[in-house]
C-alpha cells in the first residue's frame, strides 16, 4: 500500500511538471518541488530548530552539518544556473534591525513551537499533534505583520536599510569583489576538504533507501540541488527566488479565509501591454492591481501543499506517519511558538529557507544577520527553556 502511493504521488507529481512546462503554466511545477522538498526533509529530519538545538543539549552537530551542506550546495547549484544565463542573483536587502529583532523572535519561537516553518510542516504532515497547532498558528502571527498591527512597526523597521553605492543589495560578492561563482567554489572546496578531513577514519557511505530514514547530509545535497530547479520554475512565475515557504503559509491560509474577489491569483509572469499614441510610437503601459486586493502566489501556495504531501508519503514509507498526541500544555506552548515564528519570519520576509537556506545561498549578508541571530537565540532559549539552565550533567 505505501508503495502504491509513492507511485500515485510521484505519477502525479511528474504529470503536473511535463504539462506546467509544455503549456509554459510554469507554477504547476512547484508540485514536483514541493513533493520532494518535503520527502527530503522528513527523511534527513532536517530542521534548522533541532539542528541548533542539538548542538548544545547532546553535542551532536549531524544535523546542523546537514544543513550546511544545504547550503553550500545551493551556492553552486545557483552559481551554474547563474553562469549559463538562466536566472538573475537576486540577494535580499540589508534591512539590518529587522533581521535582527525578527531574528531573535524566530529563534526564540522555534525552540517554543519544536521547529522552524518547514520543521513544523513536515512534522505535522507526519502527524506530530504540537506541530499541527504550531503550523495553524503560523499564519496568524504572519497576517499581523502583513495586514494587522505589528505591520506599521515592520514597516519602521525596513527604514533601516543598506544599500551599495548603485542601490544594490550587500552581498559577500558585493564587499569582496569576488564573483559570486569563485565564492561559491571557495565554499564548495572547503566544505568538501573539511569533511573529508573530519571523517578520513571512516568509511564513507552514501544511501537513500526510501523505507528508512537518511543522513542529514545526503538530504541537504539533495535539497541544495533541489534549490536551483526551485530557483528556474519560479522565476518564470516572477519570483525571482529560490526556495521559500513563510508566504506559502499565507496564501494558502487565505484562499480559504478571503473572499475570492479580495486576491488576485499571480500564476505566471506579468504581461506588459503597449498601446498606440498619437507620435504612433509605442508606450509601455503596466496596469496596476485594484489597491484593496492582495496577491496570492500560487507557486508558493503549490510548494507548501505539495511538500506536506511530500513529508507524509516519506513519512508513511518509514512507519513514522502516526498521530502523536502531547501534553496540553505542551501543544499551548507550540502554539505560541508558532505565532512568534509567523512573526518573525513576516518581519524579515522568509524564515530558515528562504532566509538560510536560499538567503545564505545568495551570499546575502542581510541573511547572514539574520541566521546568526536566530542561531543565538534558539541557544538562548535551548539553555534556560529546555535545559533549565544547565549544559551537561
Amino acid at each position: 500500500m505505501k508503495t502504491f502511493f509513492i507511485i500515485i504521488f510521484s505519477s502525479i507529481a511528474i504529470f503536473f511538471a511535463i504539462f506546467g512546462i509544455v503549456t509554459s503554466q510554469w507554477y504547476l511545477t512547484a508540485i514536483p518541488i514541493g513533493f520532494m522538498f518535503g520527502f527530503f526533509l522528513q527523511k534527513g529530519d532536517l530542521c534548522a530548530s533541532s539542528a541548533m538545538s542539538e548542538m548544545i543539549m547532546f553535542k551532536d552537530r549531524s544535523k546542523i552539518w546537514g544543513f550546511w551542506v544545504a547550503i553550500v550546495s545551493t551556492m553552486i547549484s545557483i552559481a551554474i544556473i547563474e553562469r549559463l544565463g538562466l536566472i538573475t542573483l537576486s540577494p535580499k536587502p540589508l534591512f539590518w534591525l529587522s533581521y535582527i529583532i525578527g531574528g531573535i523572535i524566530f529563534g526564540i519561537g522555534m525552540v517554543f513551537a519544536g521547529g522552524c516553518i518547514s520543521g513544523v510542516s513536515y512534522k505535522g504532515a507526519a502527524g506530530n499533534i504540537n506541530s499541527i497547532m504550531a503550523l495553524m498558528a503560523v499564519p496568524i502571527g504572519i497576517a499581523m505583520v502583513e495586514y494587522g498591527p505589528l505591520s506599521v512597526f515592520s514597516e519602521n523597521l525596513k527604514q533601516y536599510l543598506v544599500n551599495g553605492t548603485n542601490g544594490e543589495s550587500i552581498s559577500l560578492s558585493y564587499i569582496t569583489g569576488i564573483p559570486f561563482w569563485i565564492l561559491a567554489i571557495i565554499f564548495g572546496i572547503s566544505t568538501i576538504a573539511y569533511s573529508l578531513w573530519k571523517h578520513k577514519k571512516n568509511k564513507f557511505t552514501f544511501s537513500i533507501p526510501l523505507k528508512r530514514s537518511w543522513k542529514p547530509w545526503v538530504a541537504g545535497l539533495l535539497i541544495g540541488i533541489l534549490g536551483a530547479l526551485a530557483y528556474l520554475s519560479s522565476a518564470e512565475t516572477g519570483r525571482n527566488y529560490p526556495l521559500g515557504i513563510t508566504h506559502g503559509v499565507l496564501f494558502t491560509k487565505m484562499l480559504f479565509t478571503e473572499k475570492p474577489d479580495n486576491l488576485i491569483l499571480v500564476k505566471s509572469k506579468p504581461k506588459i501591454e503597449t498601446q498606440a499614441v498619437a507620435t504612433q510610437a509605442n508606450v509601455k503601459v503596466i496596469k496596476k492591481p485594484t489597491e484593496n486586493k492582495k496577491k496570492v502566489s500560487m507557486w508558493l501556495v503549490l510548494v507548501f501543499t505539495s511538500l506536506l504531501f511530500g513529508s507524509w508519503v516519506s513519512a508513511a514509507l518509514s512507519g513514522q506517519a502516526k498521530l502523536l498526541p502531547k501534553d496540553p500544555s505542551q501543544t499551548l506552548v507550540a502554539l505560541f511558538g508558532g505565532l512568534m515564528i509567523g512573526v518573525g519570519a513576516a518581519m524579515t520576509g522568509g524564515c530558515s529557507i528562504g532566509n538560510i537556506l536560499s538567503g545564505w545561498g545568495l551570499m546575502s549578508i542581510g541573511n547572514f544577520i539574520f541566521g546568526i541571530f536566530v542561531l543565538l537565540a534558539n541557544w538562548a532559549t535551548t539553555y534556560f527553556y529546555l535545559m533549565g539552565g544547565k549544559i551537561g550533567k
